[in-house]
């Protein structure tokens, strides 16, 4: 039996959106789509990767002269697109500064 999207994983442009990482999911997954995220230190291109609760994202937000590189810890998925303290449920900021 296939996996159920929300259930036990969801698609990471999907999960990015719900955390308020850009405004839209096309938004998301061009981020992904240009190389910016890691899962668990390894780069990926692919908006459809099965992201999982106890996943480690590395992804920079900002430009590129002022980018501010981001570690999260996928606490869980996302229901939803809802306010900003509903968002910060989704992860743990492991960055090592407190400006998220």
């Amino acid at each position: 039996m296939a996996e159920a999207e929300d259930q036990d994983w969801q698609r990471l442009d999907k999960w990015l959106w719900c955390a308020r990482v850009a405004k839209s999911r096309a938004a998301c997954a061009r981020i992904v789509e240009t190389g910016g995220v890691r899962v668990n230190r390894q780069p990926t291109d692919k908006p459809h990767y099965k992201l999982r609760p106890g996943d480690v994202l590395t992804f920079a937000l900002g430009s590129a002269e002022r980018g501010v590189v981001r570690i999260w810890r996928v606490l869980a998925l996302g229901d939803r697109r809802g306010p900003a303290s509903e968002a910060r449920l989704l992860f743990e900021d492991m960055s090592g500064d407190s400006s998220a």
